[in-house]
């Protein structure tokens, strides 16, 4: 497939639109140029690992993995992160939750989430799966709201590890920023998760330990007030008379 030579620069729900998953793996390898070849293999090795855990999955219209490559990307590209743990951590944020018996070689025992991790910690080295533990979500409380729930973990988890705010970060933005991408009743739905966390990052986001430059968070800030924007477009409608 061709790609243009301004790839590299395209927005990345515009290279999704136009060029699907070859694009993103495309602007993916682009990205990932600039590390050295040990850097390279972890982050190949990562990358395989997710394609393959979530081969069958579907994000609404598109592969899952588009998903976990935006997250990646933007964590290079638009946060400037060198740290490959991250990144990896980046492309497997959702491994543990979604495919712990496969992560674990089909032998989860009585701790499934554990035996992902462990697992995921002897292939990648334990911070990997620290930070992946750090935006996994536990098992909630079938008698409470369940999007408070996520919440109020995401607020303990992330104040514990700054690394794991700028992973979340980044997948909120995809959630949330890309909310206009979604479709069908998931639109309201995910405007209703996603609108109280703006907030919370902006808080987390603009801490002295979040390991970012000031020009990257201000860049988040401006994601964050693009995602407000959006949630109120969707849910502040007035009613019909």
């Amino acid at each position: 497939m061709e790609f243009p030579p301004h790839l590299g620069s395209m927005p990345m729900h515009a290279i999704t639109e136009i060029h699907g998953e070859p694009g993103l793996l495309e602007r993916f390898r682009l990205e990932v140029q600039q590390f050295d070849d040990a850097a390279r293999t972890r982050l190949t090795a990562a990358l395989d690992l997710a394609a393959d855990l979530h081969r069958d999955d579907r994000r609404v219209r598109e592969p899952y993995l588009n998903h976990l490559l935006r997250v990646a990307i933007r964590l290079m590209h638009h946060y400037q992160v060198r740290d490959v743990d991250v990144i990896v951590a980046g492309l497997l944020h959702d491994a543990v939750e979604d495919h712990p018996a496969e992560l674990a070689d089909g032998d989860p025992g009585a701790d499934p989430t554990g035996a992902a991790l462990a697992a995921l910690a002897a292939r990648f080295g334990p911070r990997v799966a620290t930070l992946v533990a750090a935006v996994t979500n536990p098992v909630y409380d079938p008698e409470r709201d369940r999007n408070a729930q996520y919440r109020e973990h995401l607020a303990v988890s992330l104040e514990r590890e700054p690394w794991a705010r700028v992973i979340k970060v980044s997948d909120f933005t995809d959630n949330g920023v890309g909310v206009i991408h979604t479709v069908g009743p998931k639109v309201i739905s995910s405007a209703r998760k996603y609108r109280p966390l703006v907030p919370l990052f902006r808080d987390l986001i603009g801490r002295p330990d979040t390991p970012l430059s000031l020009a990257v968070k201000r860049h988040i800030f401006g994601q964050l007030d693009l995602a407000e924007e959006r949630f109120s477009a969707i849910l502040d409608q007035p009613a019909p008379n």
